[in-house]
C-alpha cells in the first residue's frame, strides 16, 4: 500500500499521489498519460483526475502498479468496480492483464481469448480478482513465455489453471525448469494455426516473440515504441547477450508482416501494415547507428 507519509512532494495536491517506493517502471505513465509524468527518475501525479474516465484510468494504473506506489488521500469507493474492468480490452480478443509484478519490472502481460484456448503472455501477479475474471474468460490453456525476466507468478498460474507453460530452452533457469513445452533453436515454431512463435535472439540468449493471427506481434523486451524519439526501438542499455545478434534478429523480424506491437516494457504500437514497415526499417536504421 502507497504511504501518504511517503507521498512525493513532487506531486500536486489533490487525491492521488505516488510515494518513494516508486521503481520508475513507467506503468502508469503509459497506461494514464493524462494523469502520471516523470520527475527525477520517478513517477508522480501532475494532473489530478479531472473527470469519471480519467479517474478510472487512473484507478486501473493504481492496481497495476508493480510495487502498490500509487494512493489516493481519500479512501477509493470504487475499487471493487474497478477490478472488475481487467483484463482491458486492447483490440478484437486480446486484453491487457494489469496487475504488473514487481519481479518483473513491473512488465505488462496479456491475454488471448480464443474458442480453442486462451493464451497468456508472460506472467502477470497472480491477484485473485484477475484469476476469477480469467476463469470466467474460460481458463488459460497456454501461458507463452518470452522469456526469463518476465516469469512472474508462472508457477501459481499452471498450478491453478492446469496450463502448459512455453518458454526457449536458452531461458529455462531452477525456477523454471518445469516448464512443459521448451522450445529450442531458431527456427519459427507453430503452436497453432493462429499462434506462431519466432526467436530472436539479443535481449536474451532465447528470447522469443508470439504472431497472433497475423496481426498482433506480442514483443518481450524485443521491440517497443518510444515516445521519446518517435519511433519503434529495441533496448540498447538492457541488452543482456548480444547487440549484433539483436540487429540480425531485427532484420528477420522485418520480414514478418503484423498490425500492433505490444511489448513487456516500453510503449504499444498500431499502425496499418504499410506504416509498420516503415517503421520497422526505420528502426533499423536506427539501431545500426546505435552499435
Amino acid at each position: 500500500m502507497a504511504q501518504l507519509s511517503q507521498r512525493r512532494p513532487q506531486n500536486v495536491s489533490g487525491d492521488f499521489y505516488v510515494d518513494r517506493t516508486c521503481i520508475d517502471c513507467d506503468t502508469c505513465r503509459w497506461m494514464t498519460p493524462e494523469v502520471f509524468s516523470r520527475k527525477e527518475s520517478q513517477s508522480i501525479v501532475y494532473h489530478q483526475p479531472a473527470n469519471e474516465a480519467e479517474r478510472l484510468r487512473a484507478m486501473q494504473a493504481l492496481l497495476a502498479c508493480p510495487t502498490a506506489s500509487i494512493g489516493t488521500v481519500e479512501k477509493p469507493r470504487d475499487i471493487k468496480q474497478v477490478h472488475h474492468t481487467f483484463p482491458i480490452n486492447i483490440a478484437d480478443t486480446v486484453y491487457h492483464c494489469g496487475y504488473h509484478a514487481e519481479n518483473s519490472y513491473g512488465a505488462a502481460s496479456y491475454v488471448i481469448q480464443r474458442p480453442e484456448g486462451n493464451v497468456l503472455v508472460d506472467s502477470p501477479r497472480f491477484a485473485p480478482p484477475l484469476v476469477k475474471r480469467l476463469e470466467g474468460m474460460g481458463g488459460i490453456r497456454y501461458l507463452y513465455l518470452t522469456h526469463r525476466d518476465d516469469v512472474a507468478d508462472h508457477q501459481k498460474f499452471h498450478d491453478h489453471f492446469g496450463c502448459d507453460r512455453i518458454l526457449h530452452q536458452d531461458e529455462i533457469d531452477r525456477s523454471t525448469q518445469s516448464v512443459e513445452i521448451q522450445l529450442s533453436g531458431t527456427d519459427p515454431v507453430q503452436i497453432a494455426p493462429d499462434l506462431q512463435i519466432i526467436p530472436v535472439p539479443g535481449h536474451t540468449k532465447g528470447h522469443t516473440v508470439l504472431l497472433y493471427n497475423n496481426r498482433f506481434l506480442f514483443t518481450g523486451d524485443h521491440l517497443a515504441w518510444s515516445d521519446e524519439l518517435n519511433h519503434l526501438i529495441a533496448f540498447r542499455r538492457v541488452c543482456w547477450y548480444s547487440w549484433p545478434e539483436l540487429v540480425r534478429s531485427m532484420h528477420t523480424l522485418a520480414a514478418y508482416s503484423f498490425e500492433w506491437v505490444l511489448p513487456g516494457h516500453g510503449r504499444r504500437y498500431h499502425a496499418d501494415r504499410a506504416t509498420m514497415q516503415q517503421q520497422m526499417q526505420r528502426c533499423l536504421a536506427w539501431m545500426q547507428d546505435a552499435a
